[in-house]
């Protein structure tokens, strides 16, 4: 593999990582800018909603700029914003910061499977894809628990610093050993993806994800004040405790691309949704208990994610069959549903901490996801009234 495509990892590590790592930080920041943790939530909300924006909206504007002057541009601006983040004056500069990543990682993502692809031949496209998409799996592990640590010894500030360097060293290789002139079909334009969205079908599977992750991410946003507050740990310890999810996580993905090819993405998901929701609500009894709720947070990272493959394959089985000619804006969507969903679910788990209190986050959080699981049943009736089998996912031959 091409020595470009390692800094393409490089750039996909520091964008998960400064996208989780506020999770681990919310008390210090809310102590130092003496905000309410809700308000603290809102830097993890606003953060997801540039991304689920800048995805669809700016990669559409985009379409016709070389990819690596665009991917140089984003790796600038994803710079500059954790540099404001870590001078930011205030909460409304701390905001903005967040929001211009948001808006740098929406775009990355967009374009960096295009430009992965460009680098290696055909027959290495989809190695070249893990390759790149392994830096957010490894910001769960590393990345998000190291800048926790750095936050909680250091200083928030220092976090963000930290991350900007990071993104300094991604844009030095981008420039330096990503090529020019690599091919590209222009993105889809937003009438396009507009089509894509009038497919009922299609935006049942965007519900679930929205819905799915939205319940997960009800308590998630708020696990570092559950762990300090509820639980007893150090601020000291969030840091170690991170790194126990994001291990959990990294090992749940693989099982749950092996649950979707064995069982197809129906079945699969009907489970993990079921798991997430019976962890969520295992929660709420577990958390006064410092080593119960370790293992709950264990359990938790490895069906939090497992999701994703299936979700995955489904939006693009379904896109083959609703819209063909537009599989790739609709595998995109997804994304943007999966952070429309943490948007909305740091708002609302922020609401319900102010009005109702930390702990009620668990098991509304329980609630939503079993939410996603009814439309995934739905979803499953539909295709056995389509002839479409649950493993494979597409329609059954006619008879002949």
């Amino acid at each position: 593999m091409p020595i470009a495509l390692f800094a393409l990892t490089l750039s996909a590590f520091a964008i998960g990582t400064t996208e989780f790592v506020i999770v681990g930080l919310l008390p210090t920041v809310a102590a130092d800018l003496a905000i309410s943790l809700p308000s603290a939530g809102l830097l993890v909300s606003l953060y997801a909603l540039g991304v689920a924006v800048g995805a669809p909206v700016l990669t559409a504007l985009a379409g016709r700029v070389p990819r690596k002057t665009l991917l140089l541009a984003l790796m600038a601006l994803f710079t500059a914003g954790n540099l404001l983040a870590w001078q930011a004056p205030s909460y409304a500069a701390l905001v903005a910061a967040r929001v211009l990543t948001g808006l740098a990682h929406g775009v990355f993502f967009s374009i960096g499977s295009t430009i992965a692809t460009g680098l290696v031949p055909r027959e290495k496209a989809a190695s070249a894809i893990a390759i790149m998409f392994t830096g957010l799996t490894v910001a769960l592990v590393t990345g998000v628990p190291l800048g926790t640590f750095i936050g909680q010894h250091f200083g928030w500030r220092d976090t963000f610093l930290a991350v900007a360097a990071l993104g300094v060293l991604a844009f030095a290789g981008s420039a330096l050993f990503v090529p020019r002139g690599i091919a590209h079909t222009p993105p889809a334009t937003l009438r396009q993806q507009a089509r894509v969205l009038a497919e009922p079908r299609l935006l049942l599977v965007y519900a679930k994800t929205a819905i799915g992750y939205g319940g997960t991410f009800i308590p998630f946003t708020f696990l570092a004040p559950i762990l300090t507050d509820i639980a007893g740990f150090s601020a000291g310890a969030v840091g170690w405790v991170m790194l126990v999810y994001g291990a959990s996580v990294a090992a749940g993905n693989l099982w749950g691309g092996r649950l979707a090819d064995r069982l197809g993405p129906i079945p699969a998901l009907r489970i993990l949704f079921a798991l997430l929701a019976a962890v969520l609500l295992l929660l709420q009894f577990t958390a006064p208990h410092p080593w119960l709720v370790v293992g709950t947070v264990l359990l938790w990272g490895a069906v939090a994610f497992g999701n994703v493959p299936g979700l995955q394959v489904y939006v693009v089985q379904q896109a083959e069959r609703c819209t063909p000619g537009a599989v790739d804006v609709a595998s995109g969507l997804n994304i943007g549903a999966f952070n429309l969903g943490i948007a909305g679910a740091a708002w609302a788990g922020g609401q319900i901490v102010t009005h109702w209190g930390l702990m009620h986050t668990p098991w509304i959080g329980a609630l939503v996801v079993l939410v996603a699981l009814g439309l995934t049943h739905c979803s499953g009736v539909l295709d056995r009234r389509g002839g479409v089998p649950a493993r494979s996912g597409r329609p059954v031959p006619a008879a002949h």
